[in-house]
């Protein structure tokens, strides 16, 4: 029989539904087999109007098909630009013409073999890395649709290097692997009508992929296989993470409107000694009080609130600013000032508002730099994610999915 966790996860699935541990293990075989042996479509240079770009030798090998036909195949020596020009795509070797095609795939011949890859038009300087094989499509009537179809690992360690850099401790990369498999995971048709699962951008999740720091990073993605977070309801939980929190997380619907079940506000002393754990910013007071005017009303004739407009204490994170009654939500005032969090506090001096607040991001899920510090201490990736978020599971994916279609199977029935 399956065994118990600490949290006595097996209440979530109807008893019926354990086969035993034989079938269970056969079925993780095939599935993980199933699961982990595809590819993601990641669409890159997604920040660009991209028209021209360069390939050259990573490492390993490489050749360059159109409709299943051979290009030429990648040497060392070798740069590849393709260009967009009217319809299709101008196939240029070492400034050679080799003729426009509508589409191009580029296939590595020997296992985790990588591209060194430039923007071109529009110009850039940044060198970007990545593994495994890619396509080149038009898209609209000028730009080029890069796709890297690339193993989750591969993609894992690129993320985690662009999120987090290097010189952090296997824990803290440990921390982030799942953070983004599962994410990822989560994800898979956010980018359907795009042609392509997820892009490299911040809103799905970073993948610039330099690959300076891989090995490092790579262990700790092979060392944390297939785990993911679960959150109560037992199904992939977001793994909200931001640079500090100042000493206290905050509570989802302080900044979202959104009740987190598993994103509770907690204590944190790990980070507060951090650079990011403080800041102060000097805001003209005319500047202040325009704005709490024009965008909130606030009640300049009423004398009592007009002498405490410029005084705000905020010993523990809140969501209003002075009072919930006026309706000034903290997160406006960030957003329109640059504030790097929420959590200040406020005085005048001469004709300006001083601001000291702590901490520098949304403030809702894990803190990047206290759980750099948390690993550097000696906890475990599971500890650092437990005390960040609050209820959750970690979880082998193919287990996961296998008892949540059972357990959807039984209700069905």
């Amino acid at each position: 029989m399956i065994k118990r966790g600490r949290n006595e996860w097996c209440y979530l699935i109807p008893k019926n539904l354990f086969f035993g541990k034989a079938v269970l293990l056969v079925f993780t075989f095939f599935f993980t087999v199933q699961v982990w042996s595809q590819r993601l479509d990641i669409g890159i240079m997604r920040g660009f109007s991209v028209s021209s770009v360069q390939f050259s030798f990573g490492d390993g090998e490489y050749e360059f098909l159109s409709d299943s036909n051979l290009i030429c195949k990648l040497t060392k020596a070798d740069k590849i630009t393709l260009t967009r020009q009217g319809p299709g795509i101008r196939f240029d070797k070492n400034g050679i013409s080799m003729g426009t095609y509508t589409s191009v795939y580029i296939h590595e011949l020997t296992k985790n073999s990588c591209l060194t890859m430039q923007c071109l038009l529009p110009v850039s300087k940044k060198v970007r890395k990545y593994r495994n094989d890619f396509r080149v499509h038009t898209e609209g009537t000028e730009k080029l649709k890069i796709i890297n179809e690339v193993e989750m690992e591969n993609y894992l360690a690129g993320v985690i290097e662009s999120e987090g850099g290097g010189g952090k401790h296997a824990e803290y990369y440990k921390v982030q692997a799942v953070l983004s498999r599962t994410y990822a995971l989560d994800h898979l048709t956010k980018h359907f009508k795009d042609g392509f699962q997820l892009c490299d951008e911040v809103h799905c999740q970073a993948y610039l992929s330099m690959m300076r720091f891989t090995p490092a990073i790579q262990q700790a993605v092979h060392a944390t296989n297939g785990v993911i977070m679960i959150g109560p309801d037992f199904k992939l939980a977001d793994g909200f993470f931001f640079a500090n929190c100042g000493g206290q997380t905050s509570e989802s619907d302080f900044v979202w409107n959104v009740s987190v079940p598993y994103c509770k506000s907690v204590r944190d002393t790990f980070c507060i000694h951090s650079k990011q754990a403080t800041w102060e910013k000097r805001i003209p007071q005319s500047k202040w009080q325009n704005y709490l005017v024009e965008q909130f009303g606030f009640p300049l004739t009423d004398s009592l609130l007009s002498s405490v407009m410029f005084y705000f204490d905020q010993p523990v994170r809140t969501a209003f600013y002075i009072s919930p009654h006026l309706g000034i939500p903290l997160r406006d005032l960030r957003e329109e000032f640059k504030l790097k969090s929420t959590w200040f506090s406020c005085y005048p001096e001469g004709e300006e508002l001083v601001l000291k607040g702590r901490g520098f991001g949304h403030g809702v899920g894990l803190c990047q730099e206290g759980a750099m510090r948390m690993a550097v201490l000696g906890y475990q990736y599971e500890q650092i994610l437990r005390f960040y978020f609050t209820g959750i599971e970690l979880f082998d994916y193919s287990q996961w999915a296998f008892l949540r279609q059972k357990s959807s199977d039984a209700y069905t029935l």
